[in-house]
């Protein structure tokens, strides 16, 4: 059977940790599912109406973290890493069991979540992948921040830069084929806030589950991790897992180069949505062996990153 037919684990996948803005305690299991069942989240501290679908029109929260709802106001939050984890190891179904409301923050980045999962392994069905091909340039605007999706012939590409007046972070720009690079330094990098911005956000009832064990915290001209950081432009290089996470709420991987300045979950829900709405915009295809190359997959990534 090809790389190019679906995907999903071969046994659950359990994970344990503190979630990053509610602070309590929440337990994951990623579980196999049946082809054509794409990624669900379940509730199973509520008995009922407990699955909320990870769509990008089922965002009703970008402040922060990527947070989904369903139709009886249960959510889900956080989901941006676990997400970015899935699409990147080219998992296509699997069905997300959570006691709570966050999805863990681990140690802020999308690692745990890789390893943990390919030591599960996988199992590939007789079904192919499908995957949205974006036939017209797209394009949203919030101020000077923008973010843009356009035609590619067979990859993913992000382009993605920060300004912050902040020396450390400064301006960062990076740029990543998602099916073909080595994709350890953005799976491996953390969330980050300033020191001045955490009393704020602790005040808007945020964070209540942050710490220097999961996330890296700048303060001036210093970073107060004492491990510092782990690959040179690692502030850049997280919101590009959160924007590959994000992305994933389209439902299926995309063929696209998305162009992105001073982003972030808003911005990339707010191109999917306006991508959608107009069916002119996009195809979704049914890949077979014949159509394409082995390279919708990153082959890279199947193995360990650690």
């Amino acid at each position: 059977m090809s790389l190019l037919n679906q995907k999903t684990l071969k046994k659950p996948v359990h994970f344990e940790g503190v979630g990053l803005h509610s602070g309590k305690v929440v337990e994951v299991s990623v579980m196999p599912s049946e082809p054509d069942t794409g990624i669900v989240f379940k509730r199973i501290d509520l008995k009922n109406n407990n699955l909320v679908y990870p769509n990008f029109l089922n965002v009703s929260n970008t402040s922060l973290n990527t947070t989904i709802s369903n139709d009886f106001g249960v959510k889900v939050s956080t989901i941006e890493h676990l997400m970015g984890a899935l699409f990147s190891l080219g998992i296509d179904n699997a069905l997300i069991e959570i006691n709570n409301e966050e999805v863990p923050i681990l140690d802020g980045s999308a690692k745990e979540f890789i390893e943990k999962i390919l030591v599960a392994d996988f199992v590939i069905s007789n079904k192919p992948i499908k995957i949205i091909k974006i036939n017209k340039k797209v394009e949203f605007k919030n101020g000077e921040r923008f973010i843009s999706i356009e035609p590619s012939k067979l990859s993913l590409d992000i382009e993605f830069e920060l300004k912050y007046e902040n020396k450390v972070i400064g301006n960062q720009k990076n740029k990543i084929n998602v099916y073909t690079d080595e994709l350890k330094d953005i799976l491996n990098s953390r969330t980050f806030c300033l020191y001045e911005d955490i009393e704020k956000i602790k005040k808007n009832g945020l964070a209540k589950g942050g710490s220097l064990d999961n996330a890296i915290v700048v303060k001036e001209e210093s970073i107060l991790n004492e491990e510092g950081l782990r690959n040179p432009k690692e502030f850049v290089n997280h919101k590009i897992l959160d924007c590959i996470g994000d992305l994933f709420t389209s439902g299926y991987r995309i063929i696209g180069q998305i162009k992105c300045s001073q982003g972030g979950h808003y911005l990339t829900n707010q191109v999917l949505r306006k991508v959608f709405s107009d069916r002119n915009n996009f195809s979704i295809i049914e890949i077979q062996e014949r159509n394409l190359p082995h390279t919708i997959v990153n082959r890279s990534i199947l193995r360990s990153i650690a």
